[in-house]
């Protein structure tokens, strides 16, 4: 973890900035996989300042930002209850929606640092398991997600705009 690394909550005022490095993030990793206008509705649904402050004000996710005085640094999301519930024999998982970090700063400790919090809060929370999906193509997150103890449990679609992405779902179980 980077020396003048914090992690803490959103808040509201955090939701431009959020919202744009969530955009930006997403457009430089995989935006040339997409038509313009289904990677435009996509964004607009899901990294638009609305969006993330319906999601920062509401109760069903939990943003945690990795900044410096310098900015942000990547975030992870919590989303409870968890979208892919009905794919395993967890009691009680929750999800994890997102967890990004500053292209440039990859191989830092930002995004072990995020996924480090994650677990704990999963478990702090009383959550059996915590559920993600990766790109099917994403040989690098997958990787990160299997040091962890993540393993696929299922194969699952993920939209962006009218196209549709191979995904799969990993899944670990908190014990």
């Amino acid at each position: 973890m980077p020396a003048t690394m914090i992690l803490r909550p959103a808040t509201l005022d955090d939701v431009p900035a959020l919202a744009r490095f969530a955009n930006d993030t997403f457009c430089a990793a995989f935006g040339h996989l997409y038509r313009p206008e289904d990677l435009e509705s996509f964004l607009e649904e899901v990294y638009s300042e609305a969006s993330v402050r319906e999601e920062v004000a509401g109760d069903q996710c939990i943003h945690q930002l990795a900044c410096d005085g310098a900015g942000l640094l990547g975030y992870v999301k919590l989303r409870y209850p968890s979208w892919y519930a009905e794919h395993s024999g967890a009691r009680d998982p929750i999800a994890l929606g997102q967890l990004y970090t500053d292209l440039a700063r990859i191989g830092e400790g930002i995004g072990a640092a995020l996924m480090e919090w994650a677990i704990a809060e999963a478990r702090r929370r009383g959550h059996d398991a915590i559920q993600l999906s990766v790109w099917a193509e994403n040989f690098g997150a997958q990787r990160f997600y299997s040091r962890y103890g993540f393993d696929k449990i299922a194969d699952i679609d993920f939209w962006v705009g009218q196209h549709r992405d191979d995904e799969f779902l990993y899944e670990m179980r908190l014990g």
